[in-house]
């Protein structure tokens, strides 16, 4: 039965078309407006940038984001990204979609230039791409407060070495 999921769920770019739709997942997903509003931010000023859209038996459902972020401090040896936000349809939740849409970024990234990854998120969900708490290696976000969920993903080993500080993402999200 999984591999039937698998078959009808695509994962693709982003498209202006999807602009609407996407807005509607975030706002439904979040139960809020401020992810929409941060990915319609985010598509003007952010570049690079990783923008995918999820359609489910042909019906769009899930869309992920990433972009560069910088850190203050020691940075490591490569340019990094921030995998936020991630949404999907309440409706569709359970189904794999996130999982999908999470691997193809993360897949995405090296070609962009980046050799690692962060987020802010839960750590048993996120564990299974193989991100990890950043505190422990060097790495934060915003405050100490946030340690328990602020993660990081090394796409290239030894990407991290040496690094240290302070995670800043792009100026859009101080809006959330």
């Amino acid at each position: 039965m999984r591999g039937d999921k698998v078959n009808r769920l695509l994962i693709r770019d982003e498209t202006e078309s999807d602009y609407r739709v996407v807005r509607a997942i975030h706002e439904a997903a979040f139960g809020q407006s401020g992810e929409a509003s941060l990915v319609e931010s985010l598509r003007v000023a952010a570049s690079p940038r990783v923008s995918l859209v999820a359609e489910l038996e042909g019906e769009r459902v899930g869309h992920i984001f990433l972009s560069p972020v910088r850190v203050e401090g020691q940075p490591p040896r490569g340019a990094c990204a921030g995998l936020a936000p991630v949404g999907v349809k309440p409706s569709a939740q359970g189904r794999g979609v996130g999982s999908a849409l999470v691997r193809e970024a993360l897949g995405r990234c090296p070609a962009l230039g980046w050799s690692a990854v962060f987020l802010l998120g839960d750590p048993d969900y996120y564990a299974r791409f193989g991100f990890v708490l950043a505190a422990p290696l060097g790495f934060r976000y915003e405050s100490e407060l946030f340690d328990s969920h602020f993660q990081v993903l090394e796409l290239e080993a030894g990407a991290l070495a040496g690094g240290q500080g302070w995670v800043r993402y792009h100026e859009a999200f101080s809006a959330l």
